[in-house]
This record gives C-alpha cells, sequence and structure tokens, in this order.
C-alpha cells in the first residue's frame, strides 16, 4: 500500500479534477501514480511535463527505442512500477523484454541510461562522441532530459512506494528487482 492516500477521482476539486478529467479523456484511464500525485496539483503539473518531452524523444528516436530507454532507466534504478509499465509496452510490440536485440543506437541508449542511474558522472567522452554521431545537440538534451525526468518519476514512485496498477499485476512477476546496488554497497 501506497506511503500516502490517493487522491480519488471522486475526492479531486478544482484544478485536480480538470487534471484527472483530461487523463480519461486522453487516455481513458488515471494510474496509480497519478492518483498519488493528486495530492498536490504543483507537484502534479510539474511532473505531467514528462509528456511532452515523451513525445519529443518518441519524434527523435522512435516509440521502441524509447521503451528499451525508459526500461532501461527504470529497472536500473529499480522502480517496479515504472518498469512493469515498460515491460508491458515492449510486450505490446511483439517483443519479449528478456530478449530484445538492440541495434546500435538501442545500445548506446541503453548505456546511456544504466550510466545516468548508476553514476551520471560517469558518462565518459566516448560514449557521448558515439551518442553525437547519431544525434544533434537539441535532441541529446531532449534525451538527457527524459533520462532525468525518468530518475524523477522512480525515485517518486519508490519512495512513496506507490501501488502496482490492477492491470499490471499479471505481469508483476516480470519485474527483476536491481541487484547492482547491493553489489557496489
Amino acid at each position: 500500500m501506497a506511503r500516502v492516500a490517493f487522491k480519488t477521482y471522486e475526492e479531486a476539486v478544482g484544478k485536480q479534477k480538470e487534471a484527472y478529467d483530461e487523463l480519461l479523456k486522453t487516455s481513458g484511464h488515471i494510474t496509480n501514480m497519478k492518483y498519488v500525485l493528486g495530492n498536490s496539483h504543483t507537484v502534479y503539473d510539474a511532473y505531467i511535463g514528462w509528456y511532452r518531452v515523451w513525445d519529443r524523444l518518441v519524434e527523435i528516436i522512435g516509440a521502441r527505442a524509447a521503451t528499451i530507454y525508459a526500461h532501461s532507466i527504470s529497472t536500473t534504478n529499480g522502480c517496479i512500477l515504472c518498469s512493469l509499465f515498460f515491460i508491458l509496452d515492449i510486450k505490446e510490440l511483439g517483443e519479449d523484454p528478456g530478449n530484445l536485440t538492440l541495434n546500435e543506437k538501442e545500445r548506446l541508449l541503453v548505456e546511456l541510461g544504466t550510466t545516468a542511474v548508476k553514476n551520471p558522472n560517469g558518462v565518459t567522452d566516448e560514449l557521448f562522441a558515439s551518442l553525437k554521431k547519431h544525434w544533434n545537440d537539441e535532441e541529446l538534451v531532449v534525451i538527457v532530459g527524459f533520462a532525468g525526468e525518468m530518475i524523477m518519476y522512480n525515485v517518486f514512485n519508490s519512495i512513496l512506494d506507490v501501488d502496482v496498477d490492477e492491470r499490471l499485476l499479471p505481469i508483476k512477476d516480470a519485474f527483476e528487482p536491481e541487484t547492482w546496488r547491493a553489489k557496489n554497497s
């Protein structure tokens, strides 16, 4: 159970009710994380910017690569909720999340994503030079900015122990907790 209460649709008022209505209009549902964010419209409003960055990321690298990138960040960070959403997204692409064949760009994105979580100061000049072979400065700002936003979501969900959404429960066993922290402590 989450460490803070959900602000349900029925309890929401004002701007939060409007935000929930917008979510229902655009996606047809409200996730558990959005219900928790409903406790503060200020924080909700800041976090909802993730979707604008996501849309731009998809324009730059494509839906498959964006999903793989987000999954690498969330899984490395140990966020069960975000990881399960991206596992589901990968499965909906018709692929096996545990057995992905990555192209060069996707391998670079996974390396960037895992390094961003483990040691953001550890992104080497060589990795960045390889990234610059494929993307310009504006695009790299979006790619790196998305990593920061994804990490922000991971931290929020993990600290508040946001409940796994009901639609993710059938794949809950697909989540493999990160182990790199235990190895490095």
